[in-house]
């Protein structure tokens, strides 16, 4: 079997603002939950069987306490973080296994997921579909992949180190090195992409490098490599049979109504369920 893992948060994100695109500024109530939803059954009518959406319930998460300026909620527009609660309620209904993280980020769940999955000799392979360069270290050969839909790139290994000079397992290393803007910690004055791709392909790990190296800054950069570094051991389901699509529930009718979105019912109940 093929696991399908989608990154809610950034769907939503794309969404909401894919349509302020053509809206002029006027934002529909669930105008990107609806267009999650229309995403997640266009994979189910390509053939996807197994599949789980991780979102952050809450942008905050336990990194918070770790870096005081790790990314929050802040900035993000109200009408964007309301529709997380929808979108979570909506794709429960349809039948969609979704993982609402709180102090865990969706990331985490994404490669949790992906642990759980990776480990069932049943499963073929596992496509996390999302571009957050985080990810890249749950990337296993040509197992775990990770998928872009926007340039529809799929990153194994072998794409991972061509994109950044290092394998996946050491992503977190790089990124603690460079730093991640969107997450909100800086990396180490003075290490670029070239020089953090270097020292790590002559050192390994930052817990390698010989003190000289990066002198004060080690004890910082193991920091931002904690924060780098997804949790795999979110216990989000205890078998892959799990997130087999088995229809639309129950529930599913009363949400589209109130989305305003009959369509999003018809289509689902054409999809043959195997």
């Amino acid at each position: 079997m093929v696991v399908h893992l989608i990154d809610g948060t950034y769907e939503l994100f794309r969404h909401f603002y894919g349509l302020r695109r053509f809206s002029n500024g006027a934002d529909r109530p669930c105008g990107a939950v609806v267009g999650v939803l229309n995403t997640v059954l266009q994979m189910i009518e390509d053939g996807a069987t197994h599949l789980g959406v991780a979102t952050d319930h809450v942008i905050e998460s336990f990194r918070n306490r770790l870096w005081s300026g790790y990314k929050t909620a802040d900035g993000v527009e109200p009408a964007l973080l309301a529709q997380f609660q929808p979108l979570e309620e909506s794709l429960a209904a349809m039948g969609v296994p979704v993982w609402p993280m709180v102090e865990l980020e969706a990331d985490d769940a994404l490669a949790s997921a992906a642990h759980i999955a990776c480990a069932d000799e049943r499963t073929q392979k596992v496509c996390i579909w999302t571009p957050d360069k985080d990810l890249a270290q749950c990337v296993r050969g040509e197992r775990v992949v990770q998928v872009d839909r926007r340039t529809r790139q799929i990153r194994d290994a072998a794409a991972v180190r061509a994109k950044f000079g290092v394998d996946p397992a050491l992503i977190p290393d790089f990124l603690a090195l460079v730093g991640d803007t969107a997450d909100g910690y800086p990396g180490i004055a003075g290490i670029g992409r070239v020089t953090a791709a270097r020292l790590i392909g002559k050192y390994g790990s930052i817990e390698s490098f010989p003190p000289q190296v990066l002198g004060e800054g080690k004890k910082l950069a193991l920091l931002f490599k904690d924060l780098a570094t997804l949790r795999t051991d979110a216990r989000l389901f205890g078998d892959v049979e799990e997130l087999r699509w088995r229809g639309l529930t129950d529930k599913f009718p009363v949400f589209a109504a109130q989305l305003g979105e009959p369509r999003l019912l018809g289509r689902g109940r054409r999809i043959a369920v195997p």
